[in-house]
Order: structure tokens, then sequence, then C-alpha cells
């Protein structure tokens, strides 16, 4: 029996103790609500026997039944000369009725609550003094209300759980999309960074042998080649320094290069061909590296992509920042800034992991007129 158990049969014998005295006390003292002139001991044993039943009525809820089931059977015994009881009788039935309607099982319920009613129904036909209207009337006007009690926390309690269970399973189905977006955008990194490399390879040997056919005739162009050789090496060393714990799924042999800063423009171009006005500014990058100038792209093909299809928005802004030691990439439009599908897409996932590849921070909220989404990327001498 866990901690949980053990505090409801604590509580229950509680109410059940307390029942029991009262109805005792009723049988004894004796209170004016006894009707009947039965024996008090058989009334006593009843209470007794109730008050048992009701201290097992969470653990046991099918025990309810013995409830009524011990009043019918006195009233059968003694040839219907029992007492009518109201602390002793009609509120241990009561709380029997309220647990039947509130716990349980459909089939437990069911049987607790329909016996009990039966008890009823048997007791206004044979027990004279529960046949006036008056009587008839209150007893199952309190019936029915304490049923409709029970049933409706029942109801309340099951939506409850029923809401917890989804919202549960949709935060779980939630956090593994998330996972496989961050897994696939990483795996596209590693794709589109191995073809940055390739193509930094093949600079490299082409530059290399263009020195070794001059460097006797014309030093210096040998030297030009030289120094090309050793930046593209830096760079493509840092980039694999970047890339080598990223998950790798498959080979990808096209050692094309990778869209770069330089093809922005692309992407304005057909987001005005969707009917959307865009404004472009951008500040001289053509030093940085390919992986960040590939970073800065999707950054803004990613953003603009999500003006077309969720912002509703009329005209958008895109501005790229070069500094000293940063650059700053800024989208914003003049959108709903409430859409609900922006700020949990997997393409905001995506660009945060890209961005993060290079020490960089992302945001994505609402703006002064619309959505606004702002990455900085950090860069060094030689980026």
């Amino acid at each position: 029996m866990d901690r949980r158990t053990r505090w409801h049969l604590a509580q229950d014998v509680a109410v059940a103790a307390l029942i029991a005295a009262l109805g005792l006390a009723e049988v004894w003292v004796p209170f004016e609500s006894v009707q009947g002139s039965g024996s008090p001991v058989l009334s006593t044993v009843a209470i007794l026997v109730c008050a048992v039943l009701l201290a097992l009525r969470r653990i046991v809820p099918l025990a309810l039944v013995g409830v009524p089931m011990t009043w019918v059977v006195c009233f059968v015994a003694t040839g219907g000369d029992t007492q009518v009881l109201f602390f002793g009788g009609f509120l241990p039935l009561l709380l029997a009725l309220y647990t039947g309607a509130r716990h349980g099982d459909v089939r437990t319920s069911a049987t607790v609550c329909g016996s009990i009613f039966a008890a009823v129904v048997l007791a206004d036909l044979f027990v004279p003094e529960l046949q006036g209207p008056s009587e008839i009337f209150f007893h199952w006007g309190v019936l029915l209300t304490i049923f409709l009690v029970g049933m409706g926390m029942r109801l309340s309690e099951r939506r409850a759980v029923d809401a917890a269970v989804r919202a549960s399973a949709a935060e779980t189905e939630a956090r593994e999309a998330a996972l496989r977006a961050v897994s696939e955008e990483r795996a596209r990194i590693a794709r589109e960074l191995h073809d940055i490399l390739g193509h930094s390879v093949s600079v490299m040997v082409v530059q290399a042998g263009a020195a070794a056919e001059v460097v006797d005739v014309d030093p210096v162009a040998a030297r030009r080649a030289m120094e090309a050789i050793r930046t593209t090496g830096t760079d493509a060393l840092a980039e694999v320094r970047r890339v080598v714990e990223l998950l790798r799924e498959d080979e990808h042999e096209s050692l094309s290069p990778q869209p770069g800063i330089a093809r922005i423009p692309e992407l304005i171009a057909r987001a005005r061909d969707s009917g959307l006005v865009v404004e472009f500014r951008a500040d001289d990058t053509s030093d940085l590296s390919a992986g960040r100038q590939l970073a800065v792209y999707r950054v803004v093909q990613e953003a603009l992509t999500n003006v077309r299809r969720h912002a509703r928005a009329a005209s958008a802004s895109v501005a790229i920042d070069r500094s000293v030691d940063r650059i700053d990439v800024t989208v914003t439009d003049d959108g709903d800034a409430a859409g609900a599908d922006r700020p949990a897409g997997h393409g905001l996932l995506g660009m945060r992991e890209r961005v993060m590849l290079y020490g960089g921070t992302l945001e994505a909220g609402p703006g002064p007129s619309g959505w606004r989404v702002h990455a900085t990327l950090p860069i060094g001498a030689g980026s």
C-alpha cells in the first residue's frame, strides 16, 4: 500500500467513525430524527457494519453494495419493524452513493448506485414513515443531487486526465520532432561543409599546379598562388574543426560551391516575384569564409520562406551589417507577429543550430511592426 492509499484510508476511516458516532448518538440519546419502533441493538449493529464498509469505500468500492443491503436484511429479518434513521441510515447511503458515482470503474459505479436506488425504492414501497410526499421529495432530491455531483466530479477528473495525457503526448511529439529537425539540419550542414571543403581542396590543387608551372619564370605569380593556397587551407581547416563532431548521415558527391551572400539577391528576387515588397541592404562581406557566408544565406532563405508562408505580410526588409568583429543579419516583416507557426517551426531550430555552429546567436520574435529575425555571427581576421 503506497503513501497515497494510506492517506485515503486514514481519511475514510475518520469519516466512517464520525458517521458511526452520529448514528449511535441518534439511536441511544435518542435524536428526534429517529422514526419507527425497531430494536436499538439491531440498529447499532447495522450502523457499525456500514461504518466498516464506508472505511473501505475507496479501497474496495464494490463493498459499498453492503450498505443498502445491510438495512434491507434488517428490514426483512424483523418483518419491517426497524428504525428509520437519518444519521445512521440515510447519511451512510448518501456517502456510499457519492463514492459509487465518483470512484471506481463504470461497472462498479453502476452496481453500487443501482443497489442504493433499488433499496430506496423498496423502502418507499414498504416503510410507512417514508411514504409522505414531502419525505419522498426530500430524500429523492438529496439522492439525485449527490449522484449528479459525484458524476460531475468523475467526468471533470476524467477530462482533466485526458487533457494531461494529450498534452504530454503532444509535448513528447514536439520534442521528438525538434530533435529530428536538429539532426536533419546537422546532417545538412555536414553535407554542405563537405561541399565547401571539397571545393576548397580543388582550388588548392589548381593553385598549386599553377604555382609549380610559373615558379621559375614568374616568382610573383607563384607567390600569389601560394598565398591563395594558404588562405584557402586556413579556411578549410577552420570548417573542419567546426564540423568534426557533427553526425554525417550520408555521402554527397557534389563538389560545387554552396551558395553565399552573393546569391542572396536571387532570394530577394524570388520573394518579390511572389508579390512581397522586399528592401535589401548589405555591407561588403566578400572576405568572409564560405561557411559563414552559407550560414548567412540560409538564415535569410529560411526567414523569407517563413514570411511568405506564415506571416501574411505585404513587405519585408533584409539587412546585412558588417562590423569589425561580427556580422548582423536582420529580417523583418509587417505581418502577423502572433503567428503560432513561426516561433515553433523547425526552420527556426535549423537556423539557430547553424548560427550556433559559428558561436553566434539567433533571436526571433515580435518586432516593432511585425516579426523580426536577428542573427549575429562573430568574425575575426581571415574569417
